[in-house]
């Protein structure tokens, strides 16, 4: 890439042609955001554990005992669940956790930003094996031509709370990482990678389902998520999810030892003065 910044016989023509010859300053923006790019492809399965909160863990819930005394609890209202974590997590995290890891590690900000997200990812698969692991044994209360299961929905709490936990980890240091080393001019890119992350776990998750199925529900077979899931496994998606999610984060840790930050300094300045080298040139 350096040579797009590199004057070449046909350049020395039209030194004003920015589709030939690029300044320094834009060779090494293009270049950070490039070594963010795998960073950013290994949150994509975070999101994909993300996503469950909202879908699979809403229909597990509805065919559970969600009966308290007289009162109905909405499988969807279990997300209050993961609000609270967040919230109580944020504070254990500041007041705790940030000056303990400070002392071992000498960083007064307690982890990095690839740390949190590591831990953020370790955090999320938890979650997706709490649920799978809920759901195993969701299947062994299930009664003969009853919908729900005598299971109580509070099983649910751990996956809920797990998944709240890894947010403070993850899309905190998601947020504070793709925006500390986006380029000066381009900070909304980072931004950017960080909501592109969501919507294509969102995708990847549909997919992902959409795969099982395909793979699954052959002949009498009705699939690890069929309609009735009293006769799924939708532990079995649960555990896969978590397969690959450890996978992903074998990954992220080579991608993330690999990753080193590139300091530009002041980005406006030093775009002024390869301007001026061009044109002296």
């Amino acid at each position: 890439m350096d040579k797009a910044a590199t004057i070449t016989e046909k350049d020395a023509v039209n030194l004003k042609n920015h589709w030939r010859l690029c300044t320094v300053t834009q060779v090494e923006e293009a270049k950070c955001v490039l070594r963010m790019l795998p960073v950013w492809l290994c949150t994509i399965i975070y999101s994909v554990v993300f996503t469950q909160m909202a879908s699979l863990f809403v229909e597990q819930g509805d065919v559970m005992n969600n009966k308290i005394g007289n009162f109905h609890l909405p499988a969807a209202s279990m997300s209050v669940l993961d609000i609270c974590s967040v919230l109580l997590c944020t504070g254990i995290y500041r007041q705790i956790l940030v000056p303990l890891a400070g002392r071992f590690s000498g960083n007064p900000r307690g982890l990095t930003e690839l740390q949190r997200m590591g831990v953020g990812l370790i955090i999320g698969m938890l979650a997706i094996l709490a649920a799978g692991a809920t759901e195993f044994e969701r299947l062994k209360h299930i009664t003969p031509g009853e919908k729900a299961s005598s299971l109580s929905i509070f099983w649910q709490i751990p996956q809920y709370v797990l998944v709240g936990a890894s947010e403070v980890f993850m899309y905190v240091g998601q947020l504070e990482f793709f925006n500390g080393q986006a380029p000066d001019g381009i900070k909304s890119f980072g931004s950017s990678l960080c909501m592109a992350s969501i919507s294509l776990g969102n995708y990847v998750s549909s997919l992902l389902v959409y795969m099982v199925m395909g793979i699954t529900a052959r002949g009498e077979n009705p699939g690890w998520i069929p309609n009735n899931l009293n006769v799924g496994h939708m532990d079995r998606f649960f555990f896969l999810v978590a397969v690959l999610t450890a996978l992903d984060f074998v990954l992220y840790l080579l991608c993330a030892r690999w990753y080193k930050s590139i300091n530009l300094g002041d980005g406006d300045m030093g775009s002024q003065e390869d301007e001026e080298v061009i044109s002296k040139v």
